[in-house]
């Protein structure tokens, strides 16, 4: 058997249909399904699987995306009864690796990140703040750009560091577009505003930090059946009270994805995200372990045969 790391979707992975085949073809992703949305009063057949509002609001994104993940890797545990050697997860997905790696209960989790949703809503409420997709920029060029603008009293941080030249910046919106030019001169080949409300991993959400360690402290079971690797440090954790500092501090620290992956790629024969294909897309770059998704039953039952 080939040795395998999971990792996790963050937001930004939702469309609608997600998770709709392994509900309809697995009676354990049903009773997951109809399990959540009993625990949070949310339909979540109607969230996921049905054109809504909804599904872009981070308090139901955050928890559908979970939700899914979660779904995914219980059918591949089922089948397989294979422990990853460690657990990856993409900003929201860090949860869900957390779940995988049994330190979190899954509907614990898709009732703890739906909170996180709020917390994260009402810290961003009065301002009108946003993320950037940059393309084509190193990190040390966004990084000098975007402190200089916080030397000037703008608002802006690098955000997530997705793969190389590919990175996300957070921020104040007015301040964020007045940075357009200035990426674009630099040699951005993209520099765009993306349709968000929230302003994430960046000091914007510090409010945020407290309540939500506060919720960890009572969801997370210290009982890591393997690592875990934390988007603040891209190092290494299996213990309850690691996490809980360090998920505090993800809010408004950037996540470290791509060193995370580049780190420890050599410990996985493969990668298996579970739930989306973000990161299956970002793994293209830089990164030499294959990269599989399973998200329906066809991708399941490749992934069977590739770890064989």
């Amino acid at each position: 058997m080939k040795k395998y790391a999971s990792i996790f979707p963050g937001q930004g992975s939702q469309s609608v249909g997600m998770g709709e085949d392994l509900y309809n073809n697995f009676e354990v992703a049903r009773e997951m399904v109809e399990s959540a949305s009993e625990r949070l009063g949310i339909d979540f057949k109607e969230l996921m699987f049905k054109e809504n509002d909804l599904l872009e609001q981070t308090e139901y994104t955050q928890p559908a995306i979970l939700l899914v993940s979660a779904m995914a890797y219980k059918v591949f545990e089922d089948e397989m009864n294979m422990k990853p050697i460690f657990a990856l997860g993409h900003s929201l997905g860090e949860f869900s690796a957390l779940t995988a790696v049994k330190a979190l209960d899954y509907l614990d989790g898709v009732e703890l990140v739906h909170q996180r949703g709020k917390l994260m809503k009402k810290a961003c409420e009065g301002q009108d703040v946003g993320m950037m997709a940059l393309i084509g920029l190193s990190d040390e060029v966004v990084e000098d750009l975007t402190q200089k603008a916080r030397d000037e009293g703008k608002k802006v941080w690098a955000a997530n560091y997705n793969s190389d030249g590919q990175i996300v910046a957070a921020g104040v919106k007015s301040d964020l577009n007045d940075m357009v030019e200035s990426f674009k001169e630099a040699g951005a080949k993209r520099a765009i505003v993306l349709n968000m409300s929230i302003a994430s991993h960046c000091p914007l959400l510090a409010s945020a930090s407290v309540p939500l360690k506060e919720l960890l402290q009572e969801k997370l079971k210290d009982e890591f059946i393997s690592p875990v690797i934390s988007n603040v440090t891209a190092k290494k954790y299996s213990t309850k009270d690691e996490a809980i500092e360090l998920l505090g501090e993800q809010l408004t620290k950037p996540v470290l994805y791509k060193q995370s992956i580049k780190a420890y790629e050599d410990e996985a024969d493969l990668f298996i995200e579970f739930g989306g294909t973000v990161l299956k897309g970002l793994n293209r770059r830089g990164v030499n372990t294959p990269t599989i998704s399973i998200t329906d039953t066809q991708s399941l039952e490749s992934a069977f045969e590739q770890l064989r």
